[in-house]
């Protein structure tokens, strides 16, 4: 449990999987291309932060031909469910988090639903 408990909390400290946990919370499932244009960052940075959230627990990956779609896992216990919660709570007011939004509302999409 303490390794879980610490691979979360690393994954939190991190501002770009904090966007993208973001991302995920506010729009369910959304595809690695989706979050390379929203994020702005290399497809090779969001790959990176996406396993590390894959290791902490805190997404799984679909695969839909070429194209892997990412999304939360559902809360396993109490620590896991308050992670989430604060997540749409406590990040509710950082700009940045704001902006990504906005862009995901605009971007017409890269990938299959």
């Amino acid at each position: 449990m303490k390794r879980a408990v610490d691979l979360m909390f690393r994954a939190f400290s991190d501002p770009t999987r904090l966007r993208v946990l973001h991302l995920l919370q506010d729009h369910g499932e959304v595809c690695v291309g989706d979050l390379v244009a929203v994020i702005r960052a290399p497809q090779t940075t969001i790959s990176r932060h996406l396993a590390y959230l894959r290791r902490a627990g805190l997404v799984r990956v679909r695969k839909d031909g070429l194209w892997k779609h990412y999304s939360l896992t559902p809360a396993d216990g109490r620590f896991h469910r308050g992670l989430l919660e604060c997540l749409g709570r406590c990040f509710e007011e950082v700009r940045e988090l704001a902006s990504d939004r906005k862009r995901y509302e605009r971007h017409k999409g890269c990938c299959p639903k």
